[in-house]
């Protein structure tokens, strides 16, 4: 079990993430977490079991929003919206300085960092384009959208 992939993911986002090689399983590129009451009633052909973690696509690790909200109660970079920024980037919009409340971190520009809103729910991620903890103008691009929970409803369409 190669468990290097999400180990790396959470290095970007400033967090550790330290799982139990034991209870992550992996089938087909996708990485689940399962307690270890349930492990011995888990068959090898299985098709979902425990917390979805990720998968990896063409060597690429596209996180599960589990573990986005996982990482962020171990201290990831995070950038906490306001209420309408909130509905804007669950709506795939990019955030602007303005729309950001606080920012926990190194907030440096080309990093990674978790989107929260104002009650401590996990958003999404995005990549940082401009340096937060400097004067950036308030109708600035600051945080690029990668991911947010509103793309599952878009793709219904």
């Amino acid at each position: 079990m190669n468990l290097k992939i999400i180990s790396t993911f959470a290095a970007q986002l400033g967090a550790q993430v330290v799982l139990n090689p034991d209870l992550v399983l992996e089938r087909n590129g996708r990485f689940y977490l399962v307690n270890d009451a349930l492990m011995p009633f888990v068959k090898a052909d299985f098709f979902y079991v425990g917390l979805f973690l990720g998968k990896v696509k063409e060597g690429k690790f596209f996180p599960s929003f589990t573990l986005l909200s996982m990482l962020a109660k171990q201290g990831a970079n995070l950038v906490v919206l306001d209420r309408k920024a909130a509905w804007l980037y669950i709506c795939g919009r990019d955030l602007l300085a303005s729309s950001i409340m606080r920012v926990q971190g190194s907030g440096k520009k080309n990093t990674n960092t978790l989107v929260m809103n104002e009650f401590g729910e996990c958003l999404g991620f995005g990549r940082i384009v401009s340096n937060l903890r400097s004067r950036a103008p308030p109708d600035g691009l600051a945080v690029r959208n990668v991911s947010d929970i509103g793309d599952f409803l878009r793709r219904e369409r």
